[in-house]
């Protein structure tokens, strides 16, 4: 949920994002390798899968040319990572990659972390929940970020949240609810990614408040 979540909503802030597409895997595939943990990794993906485009040459980003990289993209990225609560972009790993003359921004696993315990969230989760900014590879630009707020603001409506969620298929909803879940409910937990998102963006923005 969250790659594909967060990676709609990246390219909305016109960020590049690697491509998504749905891949199904049946159990007749068979593969050249036949170590345990490969036959084991391909067994437990029989199924809808999600797949990435395949960046060719790309390379990791990190050290210096971290700290030349442009004030627009460093602030588009701390933002929508404070946004989604993305915790995985810092100096160890930048989770950026250059390819095709470009610069992408990847694996968005560890983003929206409320949906791992849906139980404990109230009407005010979305408001109270911060981001440690100091942490963010991108963490220095905090004092510039306010320059960018509400033009990144305006540029994620309800409906482009909508169209990120609507991304997100109902077999990747279903094993994380109660088992025989309604077509309905899972609908609403899939509007519920939404529902937490647009609250966040209300002004004032809790990740936008404080140190």
């Amino acid at each position: 949920m969250a790659e594909i979540i967060v990676a709609g909503l990246a390219e909305a802030l016109g960020l590049w994002v690697p491509s998504r597409v749905l891949i199904a895997m049946e159990p007749t595939i068979a593969g050249d390798v036949h170590e345990d943990e490969f036959k084991d990794l391909l067994s437990a993906s029989y199924g809808l899968n999600l797949g990435f485009q395949y960046l060719h040459g790309a390379r990791n980003i990190g050290g210096d040319e971290i700290a030349a990289i442009d004030g627009e993209f460093a602030c588009k990225v701390l933002w929508l990572d404070a946004l989604v609560m993305n915790v995985d972009r810092t100096a160890r790993n930048s989770n950026l990659m250059r390819s095709q003359d470009k610069l992408w921004v990847i694996d968005h696993g560890a983003a929206l972390p409320f949906q791992y315990n849906w139980s404990a969230i109230v009407e005010q989760s979305p408001r109270s929940a911060t981001y440690a900014m100091h942490r963010h590879i991108f963490g220095d630009r905090v004092q510039t970020l306010d320059r960018w707020d509400e033009k990144l603001t305006a540029m994620l409506s309800r409906a482009v949240l909508q169209t990120a969620v609507s991304q997100v298929p109902d077999c990747f909803l279903a094993p994380l609810m109660p088992p025989g879940a309604s077509v309905e409910s899972i609908e609403r937990r899939r509007q519920a990614y939404a529902a937490y998102l647009w609250k966040r963006l209300k002004s004032p923005r809790p990740f936008m408040v404080g140190p």
